[in-house]
């Protein structure tokens, strides 16, 4: 007989995982016990050796479906040991090493239950199991118990409890376990405080009443899973419309939900890639190709994608059951402000844009937004990380098992914020813009709650090097407070230690060479980059190109007014002179032209709120605004070159001619290479001269750009030892220039880096800084 203590580390708790030990210890005939602590399940086994090597074979082929095994080791049990059987002992509470695991949609046994007239679970909008329903979004502290989540505030019923010790029930030690008799309850009310009546609706309960009130054209508030969400019927002009008026919210596409994929189909083709993440646990916003019927205008103007998702939690599928058409399903909150996610602050932040609330009285701890991903090609890029992925940590590549924690802030825009420590690396939840004080205050109050949560004491603090962001500032201030050695962080080289870190490049690996193209990060030169070709290890880069630097003319504003890059670029160019005498009828010169240019000329040149950028965004912008695309004003970053990329034609991107791509110059001046886009402007300004139709451009400007992009690569790999070439930064979310730019250097012969685990934008920032912060660390010591 041997008798063995194995330890499971990983995500294996609050998913059916000691059940499932319990159940295997059972049928290979062992002794001994299981139970949860700090740092994942602890297994105590007596049996013949046999037995246990079936029992730890079984348990890596059976694991349940939510849970994922890291890591397995097995020891000698040398300590008293008193078990005649097998049980699941209590929990221990101790040094925090395990995973929290994300939130999980509805499973398909759930999903029955609620619409089976026969089960105990019929209608009830908060039903879950091991396998589903709540886990980040309500817990306070771990191991992950009922009594350390908001479910503490319920007490369980006979017959939940019941199960809940029933080692043959999926509800096994589920413990967000309920029913209508001892779990939440949701509750209809009216945004002027009048009172809602059975008889006003034909309805079955209030969760059935919000289908009636969407399909009859309300604007509902709705209390989900990780928040509240403003939801109205996707097929009427009129509601839409009211919703963007009252949320401030005027032109960023709404997301959309539908009850099934049937009623997604008449809308978006789905391929097999996206159906499966539609349908995953995760249940995220996938951006789908519009084909089909059309929803109204308004939803998603600019763009020829549409995101849906799946109902992820009972309460959606009881409210879309009677729903054949998709709904809008976006943020409760105003402008860029944080999800509300409590009931009495929806009641003041959203009475004046909801009609309804549908509430709930389970707590929110968690703030967690839904997740975005797209698929391009055969691989998915996630756009904003949250609901379902966060905070699943992300194995780090071999060098980076032994630092110590380590805290990286991230970035002002598309905040996350990074725990990294033992070759792990704990990303939160997308958090939004700090430069908002709202969602400033929710990004300290989460921080807070991970140190906690995982009891995370940092050694190091990494930040990005903008001397003005809220993060940076913020780390700055921890880090004197608590004597903590910090690690200023090159924005772009953060990005590529992103890219390399998700795709497992070693921490003695020699240097790849990185793409970082956005809109813009503070560079070593103390000037804004944005368009960067960086020869990158973990500790270190070398610049070796850029993009020629442009003015942002007004700082900011250019980001919002198009028009400002396009006459910087002429500028920059010496191309305004023969703009006007060559090119006097186009409407982008007429248009420039009833600007105070002289103004903008001395701003220019003195420099003033006018910094030279190497923005390949404002690039975008500045080609968009020629064309007529989003000219004058846009109400968020990016808007025009997504409008750009959505029109692109497809027949002019395919076809090989050299006449269908712009041409761009190279120039070299202080050791460092420039891609020089006049020539570009000289063709873009005939074509635009010779009417060819505004598709034709953006599709000859993005296989121009493309080109541009892997003739730099090739010049510099004669140059440098180039095998691997990371592309990250926000532009590379155009999934053209992505496809164009991969296929071109594949050709090559060259691999190619792109992101996958985290975003290209800065919402996977924060996972560069850790890493780089943990490399110069380990090389310092």
């Amino acid at each position: 007989m041997a008798t063995e203590e194995i330890r499971v580390r990983g995500t294996v708790q609050g998913v059916g995982f000691r059940p499932t030990v319990y159940r295997l210890a059972k049928a290979c005939g062992l002794r001994g016990d299981v139970c949860n602590d700090g740092q994942g399940v602890l297994i105590r086994v007596s049996g013949s050796e046999e037995a246990i090597t079936e029992f730890v074979a079984r348990l890596q082929t059976e694991c349940p479906p939510l849970a994922k095994i890291n890591q397995l080791t097995r020891i000698i049990y040398k300590g008293e040991f008193k078990f005649d059987n097998f049980v699941i002992s209590t929990s221990v509470s101790n040094a925090i090493k395990t995973e929290i695991t994300p939130d999980a949609a509805t499973c398909p046994q759930c999903q029955k239950e609620i619409f089976d007239p026969f089960s105990r679970f019929y209608r009830y909008p908060f039903t879950n199991c091991t396998h589903c329903g709540p886990r980040l979004s309500i817990i306070r502290a771990i191991p992950y118990d009922r009594s350390n989540t908001s479910m503490s505030a319920f007490a369980i019923c006979p017959e939940c409890a019941k199960e809940y010790h029933d080692v043959e029930n999926r509800r096994f030690h589920a413990q967000p376990v309920a029913c209508h008799a001892c779990g939440p309850s949701a509750c209809l009310e009216r945004a002027d405080g009048k009172s809602v009546t059975a008889s006003m609706f034909s309805m079955l309960d209030d969760v059935d009443a919000v289908c009636t009130l969407l399909q009859k054209g309300e604007i509902v508030a709705i209390k989900g899973l990780g928040g509240i969400h403003l939801a109205c019927d996707a097929t009427q002009e009129t509601v839409v419309q009211k919703l963007r008026q009252r949320k401030k919210r005027y032109h960023k596409a709404f997301a959309l939900m539908a009850r099934d994929i049937e009623v997604i189909e008449q809308y978006c083709s789905v391929n097999a890639k996206e159906k499966k993440l539609l349908t995953s646990s995760v249940a995220p916003i996938v951006l789908l190709q519009a084909t089909g019927k059309k929803v109204v205008p308004s939803i998603a103007s600019g763009q020829n994608t549409l995101g849906f998702m799946l109902p992820y939690t009972p309460l959606h599928h009881l409210i879309l059951r009677r729903m054949n058409r998709p709904i809008v399903l976006t943020s409760g909150n105003i402008a860029d402000e944080p999800q509300c996610i409590d009931n009495d602050e929806a009641r003041e932040k959203l009475g004046t844009i909801a009609d309804y609330f549908l509430f709930h009285n389970r707590e929110i701890i968690n703030r967690v937004d839904d997740s975005v991903v797209r698929v391009i090609g055969d691989k998915v890029q996630i756009i904003r990380r949250a609901r379902g992925y966060a905070p699943a940590p992300i194995n780090l590549p071999p060098g980076f098992e032994n630092v110590p924690q380590i805290l990286a802030m991230g970035s002002e825009l598309k905040n996350t914020f990074c725990l990294l420590h033992e070759g792990e690396a704990i990303l939160s939840q997308h958090l939004g813009d700090l430069e908002n004080a709202a969602a400033f205050n929710a990004y300290r109050e989460t921080l807070n709650l991970y140190l906690n949560l995982f009891e995370h004491k940092p050694e190091v603090i990494a930040i990005d090097k903008h001397p003005e962001y809220l993060s940076s500032k913020l780390g700055k201030e921890l880090a004197d407070t608590n004597k903590i050695k910090i690690y200023p962080i090159q924005h772009h080289h953060a990005h590529i230690a992103a890219c390399m870190a998700e795709n497992s490049i070693s921490l003695d690996s020699p240097p790849v060479l990185g793409i970082a193209l956005d809109g813009l990060g503070y560079g070593d030169d103390g000037t804004l980059w944005g368009g960067e070709f960086l020869l990158a290890d973990y500790r270190k880069f070398q610049r070796l190109a850029t993009f020629k630097p442009v003015a942002m003319i007004g700082g900011e504003q250019a980001i919002y007014q198009p028009w400002r890059n396009t006459y910087a670029q002429l500028i920059s160019a010496n191309f305004w002179g023969d703009c006007q005498q060559q090119y006097a009828d186009l409407e982008i010169v007429k248009f420039l032209k009833s600007k105070p240019l002289k103004l903008l000329n001395q701003l220019i040149e003195n420099r003033i709120n006018s910094p030279p950028a190497s923005s390949v965004g404002r690039l975008f912008d500045a080609v968009a605004a020629a064309i007529g695309i989003y000219r004058d004003e846009c109400s968020y970053e990016g808007q025009a070159a997504i409008a750009m990329e959505a029109i692109v034609d497809v027949s002019s991107l395919n076809n090989n001619e050299e006449t269908l791509i712009y041409p761009f110059n190279f120039s070299f001046s202080d050791r460092i290479y420039y891609i020089d886009p006049r020539p570009m402007w000289q063709a873009l300004l005939y074509d635009l001269q010779q009417q060819i139709p505004q598709p034709v451009i953006a599709a000859k400007f993005h296989k121009g750009l493309a080109n541009a992009i892997v003739q730099m690569v090739k010049h510099l790999s004669q140059e440098n030892l180039i095998h691997q070439v990371a592309l990250t930064g926000g532009v590379f979310q155009n999934c053209i220039l992505l496809e164009q730019v991969t296929k071109r250097l594949q050709t090559l012969g060259i691999k190619v880096l792109t992101h996958s685990l985290v975003p290209a934008n800065d919402g996977g920032l924060s996972l560069g800084e850790a890493v780089i912060a943990a490399a110069q660390f380990i090389h310092e010591s």
